[in-house]
Parts: structure tokens; C-alpha cells; sequence
């Protein structure tokens, strides 16, 4: 049975699936929390917020990701980065995730990933758990009722948690499969109901298709000035570099928190919602964000809450340390209506040094951007990622290695042309350790990374004076209202400067071992600033 809005000539049966039960096309959130919660699928929390859990999968599966090996990639796929699967494998996966599904009841949502009409990509979500649809249907962008009428998908995503791949006869690595197949706009997902997966499988795409389209796309979050879009910033960073807390700024306009483009116009979120990590969260110093976790509709994944009074503990990491919400862009009191901003005036690259070494705001030229950029040095922090229980220090090409089809020169291109084009400011700032490495020292405060990075933002910082870092080269400032001079220089944060000293030769060398790879891909402005 058909139940929902749907354009009659691109029901799941006109794309070859067949033999279903019920589908349920572009239910509202109501509709689809009550579906999830008469199947089990979690519980109704605190003003109407959803609270699951996603099982054994409370991070994503990078290693089980493959892009399935077409001609018409064969040439433009990192390899290196992207397993491949071959198109005869794909297919038998394909016809058995159908075969699979039939008889059960699945959920579809028809969206749209980019706020930019010119740019957005037409995705068709299918999914096995209710849940799963509210989660995508918070985060991409929704149609108007009535575009739904003629929506036609250009790419279809169907996540089948229950379905457990067969190595050997679907050529992927373990039971969990994500893959993705250029040739036919198809991606499957099985075996894991981590949600973040479906929303990364957009990011994905839009990653190889906007750069053959010139545009820039970027593992971003950014925000403007208010009542002055033309005054925007961009905050390069992996997952737990505080993407979402910093653009979240209540003296600015929140344009999105994750995922954009840079094109001729400006630039504009892939999505409509925010995917916020909540461990430690406290009203306090993040209340926009500690607020949706009671708001109606928001996802609330793998947290510890009180059976009884349904209240959250935000410091309870024994689910998963990756503890996440997922609430519309709307939920912000000074988010974008229309999530564009103009030509960005200031780059910020996030890093997480567990390092303890990086000072936490430095000043670059366009080469030293360039190379940070493509360095993308962080830390992966505890649950983000299977496995990780402690922050490890990596090097992310591009910040978003993980979400990047083609080679990185190709993003790091289009990010030199869009500086020059701009003349946008760049700067690094470090929200990981300072005081010592991961286990002595502590994480940078956020009051100082925010003042900090409000007076890059206003310009005032500019004015600042600054010194030459004896080992990365960059430019720091001396000293900043409201900011305590000390931690501007990591060494004087030490206990044991000589002790510093060893752990800052240690990362100038892991940076040169890194980069070693892109020397052949830059210019002589890049090659001159780069480390060691």
C-alpha cells in the first residue's frame, strides 16, 4: 500500500522495487514518530524529542565504504582513499537488499542536499526504520508539499540495517556495507543504523559532483555577520574540532554546521539541519544547542537518560562517547532562513592537536593555508569513528578525507582560486590540548577560543601584534583582551619547556613525513612554507 505524497511516475515500483508492504512516502515528523515509536524504535522524550539508540554501530564505518569501480570514475576516483567494489559485486548486492525487503513496510523521503537551487541535488532516502526518515528528513532540505507532486531523484540511498552483507559473494570487507555506485545514482547502506552514514553518503556525492561544476565543496560549518551575509566565515574541521559549538555564535548568523559549497555566488549549506555531538553538553556555555535536546522532533541518539523523568545525562559516556542530536537548522534562535551567505572574509581551519603543541589562534598567509589545508592535521576524538576510544592524532587531507572522492589537490585548487578571487583572511586555530599532551594537559578553554575567534571575525585581532612561531612558521598574537596571555605561547603552558620542545620536534616531523606526498602537486609559494 501507497501511503503519503508522492509524484505518481516515480514511486519506488517505477525504480524496479517491487513486492514491499506498506511505504510511506514524505510523512511529517509527527507522522513518522509515531510510526517509529508503535514499531519499537525508540522512546518520546522530553518535549517531543526522539530517543534512540543505534545498536552495535554508534560511529561510522569508513572502512567499509567502497565506490563502485564504473568507467565513468575510473579516472577521477582517489583510489587510494576509496575502496573500490566491482560493478558485478554491486549488482548481486543490489538485487539481494531488494530480494531482502520484500514484504516489510519502508519509509521514503524525497529531498533536496543544497540550500542553492542552482546547485542542489534531488536525493530519494529509503529506509527501513521510521526514525532513520525523520533523521534525514531533519537533515536535508525540505520541499514545499507541492514540489513534491513532480519530484524526480536524481540519486537513491536505501539503508537496510537488518540486511547482512556476504563478503566474498558482494566483494566488501565485513557484514557492513556502504557503496556507492556513480553509473546508476545508487547507494546502499547495510548492517549498521548509524544515522550519520546516510547524511555523509550525501556529502559524498555532492563532494565529486560540484567540484566537475567548479564549486568548491567543503567539510565546513559557517555563520555571517547580522544583517550582513556579505560578511561570512567558513570553519574548516573533522568531527570534535568544534565545527557546530563555533558557529553557533549568538552575535552571528548561523548558515549550517557541517557541510557547504563555495560557488561564483557564495556560499550555501547542503542541509537543513545540524548533527551536534552532546557529551558534556551544558546550557551554560552552549545553550542553543543543550535546548533542542527537549525540542519536538529533535534525534537523540545513543544517550544514558532517566527511565523515569526521561532526563538526559549529558556526561554519561557508557553508550558511546560519540553521543550525538539532530535537530532542523530552525531550532536556532539566530540561524539563516535561507542558509547562503556571500564570498567569505575569513577561512578558519579547526584543528584538535592532542599534541598539546599548537597555540590556539595563528595567523596565515595563502600558501601557509594552502598547506594546512591540505595537511588537514586534528585529532580523531573517542566515538566519532568504530574503534577510536582515545583522541589520535591524523592527518585529514582537506579536513574531510573520509567524504572526499577525488584526489585532494583537486579541493585544494579550487580553495587557492576561491582565496585569491576573495581575498579572504586565513586562520588556524587549535581547540584541542594546551598545558601537555592528551592525559597531562587540558582542553583549550572555549571562552578564549571564542574571544579569539571573535576578534579575527571583527578584524580587531589584525591590529594585534604577533610573533613568528619558531616551528610551523605562522604568524601568533602576543597578547588579546579578555584572553590570558600564557596560552598564547603553548611552551609557557608547560610545566617542562624542554619537554615541549621534544613534543613539538615530534609533530614538526610527522607534518613533513605528511606532506611529503603533495610536494609533487603544489606550487613554490606552498613548498617554501612547509614544515620541517
Amino acid at each position: 500500500m501507497t501511503i503519503g505524497r508522492v509524484n505518481p511516475a516515480k514511486r519506488l515500483e517505477d525504480q524496479g522495487i517491487t513486492g514491499l508492504g506498506n511505504v510511506y512516502y514524505n510523512l511529517l515528523e509527527p507522522a513518522l514518530i509515531e510510526e517509529a515509536l508503535k514499531r519499537g524504535e525508540g522512546t518520546l522524550g522530553k518535549g517531543g524529542a526522539f530517543y534512540c539508540s543505534t545498536g552495535k554501530h554508534t560511529g561510522r564505518s569508513p572502512k567499509d565504504k567502497h565506490v563502485v569501480r564504473t568507467p565513468d570514475v575510473e579516472d577521477t576516483i582517489w583510489w587510494e582513499n576509496n575502496k573500490p567494489m566491482e560493478p558485478e559485486k554491486f549488482d548481486v548486492l543490489h538485487a539481494d537488499m531488494l530480494e531482502h525487503m520484500k514484504g516489510k513496510d519502508y519509509f521514503v523521503e524525497d529531498l533536496y542536499g543544497g540550500a542553492d537551487p542552482e546547485h542542489r541535488l534531488y536525493v530519494r532516502m529509503v529506509t527501513e526504520l521510521a526514525w532513520h526518515s525523520l533523521f534525514m528528513r531533519t537533515m536535508l532540505r525540505r520541499p514545499e508539499r507541492e514540489e513534491l507532486d513532480t519530484f524526480a531523484p536524481d540519486w537513491t540511498i536505501v539503508n537496510c540495517p537488518s540486511f547482512k552483507a556476504d563478503p566474498e559473494r558482494h566483494g566488501c570487507r565485513t557484514e557492513t556495507v556502504i557503496a556507492l555506485n556513480f553509473a546508476k545514482k545508487t547507494i546502499l547502506i547495510a548492517n549498521t543504523a548509524y544515522a550519520g552514514e546516510n547524511k555523509k553518503g550525501v556529502f559524498t556525492l555532492l563532494n565529486y559532483i560540484l567540484p566537475g561544476e567548479g564549486i568548491m565543496a567543503m567539510h565546513c560549518s559557517a555563520n555571517h555577520a547580522i544583517g550582513n551575509p556579505d560578511d561570512s566565515a567558513v570553519f574548516f574541521g573533522l568531527s570534535g574540532t568544534g565545527k557546530t559549538t563555533l558557529s553557533a555564535d549568538p552575535s552571528r548568523v548561523l548558515i549550517g554546521d557541517d557541510e557547504h559549497g563555495w560557488s561564483d555566488n557564495g556560499i550555501f549549506n547542503f542541509e537543513g539541519g545540524c548533527y551536534a555531538k552532546t557529551i558534556n553538553l551544558s546550557k551554560e556555555a552552549e545553550p542553543d544547542i543543550y535546548n533542542t535536546c527537549s525540542m519536538f522532533g529533535t534525534v537523540v541518539e545513543n544517550m544514558v537518560y532517566d527511565p523515569e523523568t526521561l532526563e538526559l545525562d549529558f556526561t554519561d559516556s557508557s553508550l558511546t562517547e560519540n553521543m550525538r542530536c539532530a535537530y532542523p537548522l530552525h531550532y536556532i534562535n539566530n540561524a539563516s532562513d535561507t542558509a547562503l551567505g556571500g564570498q567569505p572574509k575569513n577561512v578558519i581551519m579547526l584543528t584538535c592537536d592532542a599534541y598539546g603543541v599548537l597555540p590556539p589562534i595563528a595567523r596565515l598567509t595563502p600558501a601557509q593555508a594552502m598547506y594546512h589545508f591540505l595537511s588537514g592535521f586534528t585529532s580523531k576524538t573517542p566515538g566519532t569513528e568504530v574503534g577510536v576510544t582515545e583522541p589520535i592524532p591524523t592527518f585529514s587531507t582537506c579536513f574531510g578525507a573520509p567524504f572526499m572522492p577525488r584526489r585532494p589537490e583537486v579541493y585544494g585548487k579550487l580553495l587557492a582560486e576561491r582565496i585569491a578571487k576573495t581575498g579572504a583572511s586565513c586562520w588556524l586555530v587549535n581547540t584541542g590540548w594546551t598545558g601537555g599532551a592528551f592525559g597531562v594537559g587540558k582542553r583549550m578553554p572555549i571562552k578564549a577560543t571564542r574571544a579569539l575567534l571573535t576578534g579575527a571575525l571583527d578584524g580587531s585581532l589584525n591590529n594585534a601584534e604577533f610573533r613568528k612561531d619558531p616551528n610551523f612558521g605562522f604568524d601568533v598574537p602576543v597578547a588579546v583582551h579578555d584572553v590570558d596571555t600564557t596560552l598564547l605561547d603553548p611552551r609557557a603552558t608547560w610545566a617542562d619547556g624542554a619537554a615541549y620542545d621534544a613534543q613539538a620536534k615530534k609533530l614538526v616531523e610527522m607534518f613533513a613525513e605528511n606532506f611529503a606526498q603533495y610536494v609533487p602537486y603544489v606550487d613554490d609559494e606552498v613548498k617554501a612554507v612547509a614544515i620541517g
